[in-house]
């Protein structure tokens, strides 16, 4: 990950999205309908080809492929590993409890109707590293070679795997989530080695303390994190830290969100993975007060800090000065060379999911490159 010493760079989390005709044909693919897989891997192609030149036409400084090739940010590993096809997975958020319009809602998302999480009932291994190469030479079609240092890669890790996809097999969660790690670490290296940044997506690190959780003690949940991420480090060990960046996450659907826990509560268990950035939801109302824990928490050497200054649950388009005034606010704390900008999460996480209008979206990303604009000229030009 470059780290900018003259103005903010701009990024987001990763799904962007899609167009409806493949939205459709991913639909279909994972309801188990005949897709014309010749014509799909062309619409996917073309999709990132466009869908990069958007981010840099709104002044997006770090662009992905908008995870155009993916049904969802998690559950696309059941097509690249072995071991998958036991009963489909069921979640709870207790947020969700309280209010069951509100979780009937969520539930009848269509893009939720679509989501496919069969279980683990077999030994974990790699099945696939075909569709991580298509990844990664369809990006190097839009951006060229050279231009993969400005690229990052959205990838599962280890820990959502485990959550997504539940344990039927293995003895003890620690065997399954490390069998996750050892196979998943292929497809990072991969990434790795094609110049691009690595994200690894880790909402099981906070989301994971209300999702199917009753009963669980705080402590209990930590030490689950903590084994979270040393999954995740023994999974990224061959790859440099600066190249690595992760995004945590509260669960990015329209609930209450009053059961998500503190960030304070697992800063320091966060810190301790690898990647040297991390985005982090810090725009939307129940995490935007959280800045303030930088007052008092010293930002580890060479970590970055990317939080999210726009949300993507609401289409609200914010001021880009108002964005500008988050960033500062972070860089104030931590300086400025150490913050960059983001989304709070992905806005189209399962493919149909659409909280927000696709007009929309473009506008809040270029609101974002404004306000970046803006609070770079505050907090370097003056």
């Amino acid at each position: 990950m470059q780290r900018s010493t003259d103005y903010f760079l701009t990024s987001h989390v990763g799904s962007l999205p899609r167009e409806k005709d493949l939205m459709h044909m991913m639909w279909a693919r994972e309801d188990g309908v005949p897709v014309d897989a010749g014509a799909m891997a062309v619409r996917v192609q073309q999709a990132v080809v466009d869908i990069v030149n958007k981010q840099k036409e709104l002044g997006i400084s770090v662009v992905n492929d908008g995870e155009m090739s993916k049904p969802s940010y998690a559950t696309y590993i059941k097509d690249r590993l072995t071991g998958f096809g036991g009963s489909d997975n069921t979640y709870v958020f207790d947020d969700l409890v309280d209010f069951p319009n509100i979780a009937k809602r969520v539930g009848e998302d269509p893009s939720r109707q679509h989501r496919h999480a069969p279980g683990c009932k077999g030994p974990i291994s790699v099945k696939n590293m075909d569709d991580v190469y298509v990844d990664i030479r369809n990006m190097e079609a839009a951006v060229g070679k050279d231009g993969m240092k400005n690229v990052f890669f959205s990838s599962a890790s280890p820990g959502v795997t485990s959550i997504f996809f539940k344990n039927e097999y293995y003895p003890s969660h620690e065997e399954y989530v490390f069998a996750i790690a050892e196979a998943m670490k292929h497809e990072y290296e991969a990434i790795a080695k094609s110049g691009a940044t690595l994200q690894i997506d880790c909402p099981d690190l906070a989301m994971g303390r209300h999702m199917n959780s009753k009963g669980v003690t705080l402590e209990d949940f930590r030490q689950r994190a903590a084994l979270h991420v040393e999954a995740l480090n023994y999974a990224v060990a061959n790859i440099p830290a600066e190249q690595l960046r992760m995004h945590l996450c509260w669960g990015n659907y329209g609930g209450p969100h009053h059961h998500d826990m503190n960030f304070a509560d697992i800063i320091d268990i966060v810190m301790s993975a690898k990647p040297s950035t991390l985005l982090f939801e810090a725009a939307n109302p129940r995490h935007a007060h959280e800045w303030s824990l930088f007052e008092t928490y010293k930002l580890p050497e060479g970590k970055i800090l990317c939080p999210g200054v726009i949300e993507c649950q609401s289409n609200y388009v914010e001021h880009p000065e108002l964005i500008a005034q988050r960033i500062k606010r972070y860089a104030d704390l931590v300086g400025r060379e150490n913050v960059m900008a983001a989304t709070d999460c992905g806005f189209s996480i399962h493919v149909g999911q659409a909280a927000i209008d696709p007009g929309v979206v473009w506008m809040k990303l270029k609101a974002l490159a404004e306000g970046a604009a803006i609070a770079s000229k505050w907090c370097w030009k003056n």
